[in-house]
């Protein structure tokens, strides 16, 4: 009988990564180069060529778990719908409007990402509807139909519906979205009542509009996967990583993919969850450094932060509370992640004054880095690591590229070296070392810029690109140690594997917490986990499997921005205890002063109630190394050391080298990436079969200095 398990599909700027986890043997990994005129081709090619290599049965596979950048590259690339917006007369610029924030304080060439909806597509219908949901002005509806034919008449294929207070009372929104389904039928919508049940007109009206602009492009995404791998004769479920770290079902990412905006990051720091636990690791810092970006998220006391927004197409996407509007906001539950244009393929450039710049521009999959072989003449961090023997490029093209380590070599001499009169391998090592400087903006944005002290933290690296570069991230950051899973090119793939299905609902709840009855907010939490809890009972899983967490944001009155805190855990048929006024102010203002450093004598007030719904479907991936096919080339490499300015000869060792510790400089070289062991380190395996790297003492501060 053939072997039934898992497939996790992760879609990168770069490469696409598959795994399949067979019940009771090794994974089985593969990586193709992504697709960006069809990301679904590259997901049916991965697919393809794994069933075909292994004998596999696809009807066999119990469940297909996806990442994909499709909506966020449709915001990034501004490829998405043509796009409306019907709002309540007298608001039509809100939206433009927004927080009039500014992400920078002195560039006075910076400029406002343009509206995804322009302002001739932005209209208004009379209604009204008060902040307690009493209907002050009925919908009309003839003007309804007049302002929706309009719209479709001047081409635009995706509508937005968000009307002031219909977070409290959503009838005309529904009456709208019933009006667009019966005379309008191949117009996509997103209201606002069904995405953010919040207060803050802006906010709910972004994330509608952001839902509504990738809409039709994701929607004909899955529906064009879901075709190919039917074809395939694998009919297993197909679900979605959420940015908030669960899992849903394709129908659901269908009907609201504003939701997997940050699938992939959101995979990876599972991932790093799942793994730091199975090491009694509590406290670690996240960096997953792929071919396009790097990211960087905190895990505490085994659990990783959430934000209850986020901004995606500015320089930095992070959930910042200072850094504000240099993207589009969405009002949404994500794992606070924040993100820099720094990746493996990211481009090596002078300004006018010659200074070193990398990114945010990337190479890409298409042509990608100088090294690929595919066409691409600008040098990129891939092809410094490249020169610098820190990467193989033979080990990089995995038998789907044309390696082409003299090319970067060539790029680099003529871009970087010649006009700065520095050898190339010095140029390498700049680029290299800028990168580093780049990607510290993302590690510190989630860590040392919230109070953290990173000597308590375990840097867990992966991604194409993270290991090359981890141990030099954590010596400048004085950590005393860095964790490498397994699967570490291929980590959010992995992530995908250990992620649960998951509904969450939130509900704004203004009261004073002086003020509460706890019989009504025990009430109103009781609504909101039925609500979730059904969702799940009918996609198929049974109550007893379904857990609750219920937690609600609190802030001192007057203040604007609002911290989330804990209030229970049960199981969805247990009953729900009454929450403790006196025990969520004690939580709020514990960590009130861990966040700001201080605390407040004035009222607080609850602003927000959230219910998450996890089905408790536990799912560890076998263990064992990935049957990859990658075997290193060489015993020993020439690497270069900056303290010497010359290259000496350093071990090429396999993961399980490491079995017994060993002293660095070492190069431990596999399927899916390499991992550079600098001098001044001791690295062996892990009873999970990570490679941990530890400092000797006093070492970090050379590191820290630039050198290998």
């Amino acid at each position: 009988m053939n072997p039934q398990g898992r497939i996790a599909v992760d879609i990168g700027g770069t490469f696409t990564d598959i795994i399949f986890c067979p019940d009771g043997k090794p994974p089985i990994a593969r990586k193709v180069l992504s697709t960006p005129d069809n990301y679904a081709r590259s997901v049916i090619e991965a697919l393809s060529l794994l069933l075909a290599e292994f004998g596999l049965d696809p009807a066999a596979v119990r469940t297909f778990v996806h990442a994909t950048t499709v909506a966020t590259n449709a915001v990034l690339e501004r490829k998405g719908a043509r796009a409306g917006l019907v709002t309540t007369a007298g608001f039509r610029d809100v939206f433009e409007i927004g927080r009039l924030r500014l992400p920078v304080l002195y560039d006075l060439t910076w400029q406002k990402p343009a509206a995804l909806v322009t302002r001739h597509h932005c209209v208004e219908v009379a209604e009204r509807v008060d902040h307690e949901g009493r209907v002050l002005t009925q919908l009309d509806t003839d003007q309804v139909h007049a302002q929706l034919r309009a719209l479709v008449a001047d081409g635009v294929e995706s509508v937005a519906v968000a009307f002031l207070h219909s977070y409290v009372n959503p009838d005309h929104e529904e009456q709208v979205g019933r009006i667009i389904e019966a005379e309008f039928p191949g117009l996509h919508y997103s209201l606002s009542a069904r995405l953010v049940r919040e207060m803050r007109e802006f906010e709910r009206t972004s994330t509608t509009v952001v839902d509504a602009y990738v809409k039709p492009v994701v929607h004909g995404y899955l529906s064009s996967l879901q075709q190919g791998i039917a074809r395939m004769g694998l009919s297993a479920p197909i679900f979605l990583m959420q940015s908030s770290g669960g899992l849903m079902d394709v129908q659901a990412a269908k009907k609201a993919p504003v939701h997997i905006l940050e699938s992939g990051p959101a995979a990876g720091v599972v991932g790093v969850n799942h793994a730091a636990r199975k090491a009694s690791i509590p406290n670690v810092l996240s960096f997953d450094m792929g071919g396009t970006t790097a990211k960087a998220a905190l895990i505490e006391h085994g659990e990783f932060h959430r934000s209850a927004e986020f901004e995606v197409g500015g320089a930095i996407s992070a959930t910042s509370r200072i850094l504000r509007g240099g993207g589009y906001l969405i009002r949404l539950p994500v794992i606070d992640v924040a993100e820099v244009g720094a990746g493996g393929g990211s481009i090596a450039w002078l300004d006018q004054g010659g200074a070193l710049h990398i990114g945010p521009q990337s190479a890409g999959a298409v042509p990608g880095p100088v090294c690929y072989g595919l066409g691409g003449e600008e040098p990129t961090v891939t092809d410094a690591n490249v020169v610098l023997g820190y990467l193989d490029a033979e080990a990089i093209g995995r038998g789907i590229l044309l390696p082409d380590s003299d090319g970067a070599a060539r790029a680099i001499e003529r871009r970087i070296a010649r006009p700065t009169g520095m050898s190339v391998l010095r140029a390498a090592h700049a680029i290299h070392t800028v990168a580093n400087a780049t990607m510290m903006r993302a590690l510190r944005a989630v860590s040392t810029e919230r109070g953290r002290d990173l000597r308590d933290f375990t840097l867990f690296g992966f991604g194409g690109s993270g290991p090359v570069h981890a141990a030099n991230l954590a010596a400048a950051l004085q950590m005393s140690s860095v964790v490498i899973p397994r699967f570490p090119g291929l980590f959010s793939a992995f992530g995908l594997l250990c992620s649960q299905v998951e509904q969450r609902r939130v509900q704004t709840y203004l009261r004073r917490l002086s003020e509460l009855e706890p019989a009504d907010l025990s009430l109103q939490f009781q609504r909101l986990a039925a609500d979730a809890v059904s969702a799940l009972v009918q996609q198929g899983y049974a109550a007893a499997r379904i857990r609750v967490v219920t937690s609600a944001d609190l802030k001192y009155t007057g203040q604007q921005y609002e911290l989330e805190v804990g209030v229970q855990e049960a199981a969805a048929d247990a009953a729900m205890t009454r929450p403790d006024p006196q025990r969520l102010a004690t939580l709020f203002h514990a960590e009130h002063q861990r966040t700001y450093g201080y605390t407040s004598k004035q009222p607080i007030q609850i602003v927000n109630l959230r219910v998450a719904t996890v089905v408790d479907e536990a799912f560890t991936p076998p263990a064992g190394q990935s049957q990859g096919d990658y075997r290193r080339r060489h015993d020993r490499r020439p690497v270069y050391f900056a303290e010497e300015d010359c290259s000496s000869a350093v071990p090429v060792v396999s993961r399980g080298d490491l079995a017994m510790a060993r002293p660095g400089p070492l190069l431990v070289e596999e399927y899916d990436t390499t991992t550079v062991i600098p001098k001044g380190t001791h690295a062996h395996l892990d009873s999970e079969g990570q490679i941990c790297i530890a400092f000797e003492t006093g070492r970090q501060g050379a590191l820290k200095a630039g050198r290998l």
